[in-house]
């Protein structure tokens, strides 16, 4: 989904303040990481007119915050739902079931791995492990753990998110 071309944003002023005083710093542009960090810490993800304006301000390439933006996994480029669903595929949860589960999740929800749903609700993951393999198959809902949980559990499951 890019929502980038449907929302504009723009930098904040506590963002350009914070910007300004990296830029008096000797090194400031190592404050890149820094900043991009700020920025995902507001909006959740990185929009691109916003790593744009990043970088006219700290006067470095576009391509040099790009580059750091798709280096380090911890930063995304598009937004993700409220809730991250993830199910683990390690061995105990596939052969138990796991790759019917998240068939399920996908089906249900209308989305496949690592995209969100249109209303921004669910953020679909796989795991290679969660390490409760005596509860296989797993699924994580934030911080939520379902135990042995059947592809018929899945669309109860979204609706309890959906309500709350």
């Amino acid at each position: 989904m890019d929502v980038s071309n449907k929302e504009k944003f723009t930098l904040s002023s506590e963002l350009i303040e914070y910007i300004d005083s990296c830029k008096q710093q000797a090194h400031f542009k190592s404050f890149l990481i820094n900043v991009l960090q700020r920025i995902q810490d507001i909006h959740g993800y990185l929009p691109q007119c916003l790593m744009e304006e990043t970088a006219l301000r700290l006067g470095v390439p576009t391509a040099k915050v790009y580059g750091v933006a798709t280096f380090y996994h911890m930063f995304r480029l598009e937004p993700q739902g409220k809730h991250t669903i993830n199910i683990c595929l390690g061995t105990a949860c596939y052969v138990k079931g796991a790759q019917r589960v998240l068939d399920a999740f996908k089906s249900h929800l209308n989305i496949d791995i690592d995209e969100t749903t249109e209303d921004l609700m669910f953020t679909l993951k796989a795991a290679r492990c969660v390490g409760t393999c005596g509860l296989a198959p797993v699924v994580m809902i934030d911080n939520d753990v379902y135990a042995k949980v059947t592809p018929e559990d899945v669309l109860t499951i979204i609706t309890k998110y959906r309500q709350s």
